[in-house]
C-alpha cells in the first residue's frame, strides 16, 4: 500500500471529512459534500451573461444590467454558484472559520464544469486576487491563493502571485459601483508579466458587482497591455 493513501486514511480516520454545507461528518464517506446538501446549492445556470456569468432571467439578452451599464476590462468569467445565503455560510466558514478544506469541494466542482472551457482558453497562468497582508495575518491564509493552488494542480497550470494588495480600503458595501472601482484601483499593483504569459486566469471565491475584477484586470492591464485576462469564481451574484 503506497504511504501517500496510509496517510490519507489516517488523516480521514483523525479527522473525518466534514460537509462545506451542514459541516457535519460527510456520509457517505469518500465524498466530498453530503449528496442532500448539494440539492441546497444555487449552481449557476443559463442563460447567463456574456460578459461575466451572472444568471439572468432573460434569454434574448446577452449582458446582465451591471456589464450592460458598465465597462469591462477583462475578456469574460464564469463562476459555479450564484451566491445566495446557503453558499454565503459555505464562504463565510471558509473566511471566517479557517475552513480551507471546503475548497476542495468547490475546485473540484469548478474543475469538472469548467475544465474544458478552460482549456480551450489557454491560460498560462492562474493569478489568485490578493487581500491585504495584514488580512492575510490574521486569517493565516488567502482563500483565492488555495483555490488556485487546487484548480492549478489538477488542470496543470502554474500558479503565479502577479498582483500584490498593499492598501486597505473602505468597506465596500457602502459604496456605489463607481466608487468601489475607484476606492480599489489605488489598492491593487501588478508585478512584472513574464513575456511569454499571454493569458491570464484571476481565481477569487466570492464575484459580486465585479469592481475586484475590474481592478485587478486594470492593474495587469498596466504591466502588459495585450493580455487577455479571464476570471473564474465559486460564487456570483444574481444578475437580471
Amino acid at each position: 500500500m503506497r504511504i501517500e493513501k496510509i496517510l490519507s486514511m489516517l488523516t480521514d480516520l483523525l479527522y473525518p471529512r466534514r460537509c462545506p454545507v451542514c459541516n457535519e461528518i460527510v456520509v457517505p464517506k469518500g465524498n466530498l459534500i453530503c449528496p442532500d446538501c448539494v440539492r441546497k446549492l444555487s449552481f449557476v445556470k443559463e442563460p447567463s451573461c456574456k460578459k461575466c456569468g451572472k444568471e439572468i432571467t432573460d434569454r434574448f439578452r446577452e449582458l446582465c444590467w451591471d456589464c450592460a451599464k458598465h465597462r469591462r476590462s477583462f475578456v469574460a468569467g464564469k463562476a459555479l454558484l450564484n451566491y445566495n445565503d446557503t453558499a454565503k455560510a459555505s464562504m463565510a466558514k471558509i473566511k471566517y472559520g479557517n475552513k480551507r478544506e471546503y475548497m476542495d469541494f468547490y475546485s473540484e466542482a469548478l474543475c469538472l464544469r469548467y475544465g474544458k472551457l478552460i482549456e480551450r482558453i489557454g491560460p498560462d497562468v492562474l493569478v489568485p486576487v490578493p487581500v491585504h497582508p495584514s488580512r492575510k495575518r490574521q486569517r493565516g491564509f488567502n482563500q483565492a491563493q488555495i483555490l488556485a493552488d487546487k484548480i492549478g494542480r489538477k488542470l496543470e497550470i502554474p500558479v503565479k502571485e502577479l498582483i500584490k494588495r498593499d492598501r486597505k480600503t473602505k468597506p465596500q458595501k457602502e459604496l456605489n459601483p463607481a466608487q468601489r472601482l475607484k476606492n480599489l484601483e489605488a489598492a491593487f499593483q501588478a508585478q512584472s508579466v513574464p513575456l511569454d504569459v499571454k493569458t491570464i486566469l484571476l481565481i477569487d471565491d466570492i464575484y459580486t458587482t465585479g469592481s475586484t475584477i475590474e481592478a485587478c484586470t486594470r492593474a495587469l492591464l498596466k504591466e502588459k497591455a495585450d493580455l487577455k485576462v479571464y476570471f473564474l469564481a465559486v460564487c456570483i451574484g444574481r444578475g437580471s
